[in-house]
């Protein structure tokens, strides 16, 4: 008996009486242990426990009230309400995020309330473009004064009208996230297309990652075959699975052995491999199947905190910002 069968059946043997007599008592057993089995419920609260985010500690001070698993907005920081500041990042970048805003109050003690998001840059622009965000029961309508993706799309938008200052910052590039060990073997973007291989591969339509770099990758090593074995002949046989949110759940489900590998930044790859009790490995690619990309910020033309906004847009750029970068993993600016 497995330790998840061992659990459903401590369960269900505490949750059952016998008032029809011994038969009706074990197949009233039987049918919670196969029910907890299905759902996975006995062994939730190990996952959300273990491995669910957040994975920072936040600063902030209040009441704590973090539910794994059920009430956990982990891509969202500070002060909602009447902030100073207000920056949408790439969801990438979210493990920066405490440690940049911390040194930004201390470096601005004039800008103490300051509200964040690092979500995929498709539904940010969403966000933008139809005055807020829905999750659950709440909505969020605030505006940026600071929006920061990759530099294509800081460019796209641009020339849209929508910025009135940009600054590139730092740089990235892809690495493929396994588990502890590297247990396939993988070394490169070809060894994905094994059959029976299970990935995880952030979704075309929605984040950037996969359309900007991905994508292009895979064609370069592999040509179109490799492209389309992974992101249409696996995702029908239900070997590539598509990710809305790749930077939490392409961690979660390998940690979880739900996917055995995914692609990802080098950054989220890193990171997770130095948090204790993550069962995390990055594959480094070679120099010439990566892609790289430039992360830029833009300064809203219509901020609601312009002064603001431009503080922090120097604060990103300066020596200590780009300090702050580079203990995370992220490269250097090119000169």
């Amino acid at each position: 008996m497995s330790n998840n069968e061992r659990r459903c059946a401590s369960m269900a043997s505490k949750r059952i009486s016998l008032p029809s007599g011994p038969r009706a008592g074990r197949k009233l057993f039987a049918a919670i242990v196969l029910a907890c089995l299905i759902t996975g419920f006995a062994g939730s609260s190990v996952h959300a426990d273990t491995f669910d985010p957040p994975w920072s500690q936040s600063t902030l001070s209040g009441t704590p009230f973090t539910v794994p698993g059920v009430d956990n907005a982990s891509d969202f920081y500070g002060d909602v309400n009447r902030p100073d500041l207000t920056v949408f990042f790439a969801g990438n970048q979210y493990m920066v995020v405490n440690a940049l805003l911390t040194a930004f109050k201390k470096s601005h003690p004039e800008y103490q309330r300051i509200f964040a998001e690092t979500l995929p840059p498709g539904i940010l622009v969403r966000q933008v473009r139809q005055g807020g965000l829905v999750m659950g029961n709440m909505r969020i309508s605030l505006q940026p004064d600071i929006f920061a993706a990759g530099r294509g799309r800081i460019r796209a938008l641009e020339k849209r009208g929508w910025f009135s200052a940009t600054r590139d910052y730092a740089r990235n590039h892809l690495a493929i996230m396994v588990y502890r060990g590297n247990p396939f073997h993988l070394t490169s973007w070809k060894d994905l297309a094994r059959p029976g291989l299970r990935l995880c591969m952030p979704n075309p339509k929605t984040e950037g990652i996969a359309r900007h770099a991905i994508i292009p990758a895979l064609l370069h090593t592999g040509g179109a075959a490799l492209e389309r074995m992974i992101y249409h002949t696996k995702v029908s046989q239900g070997t590539t699975h598509l990710t809305r949110i790749h930077h939490r759940q392409t961690p979660l489900a390998i940690m979880r052995k739900q996917c055995d590998a995914g692609a990802v930044w080098s950054t989220e790859a890193l990171f997770q491999s130095h948090i204790p009790d993550h069962p995390i490995a990055m594959v480094t690619l070679p120099e010439a199947q990566n892609h790289e990309v430039t992360y830029a910020a833009g300064l809203m033309r219509n901020a609601p905190h312009p002064v603001a906004a431009r503080a922090f847009l120097r604060f990103l750029t300066s020596s200590e910002g780009q300090a702050i970068y580079r203990h995370y993993g992220f490269l250097k600016m090119k000169r």
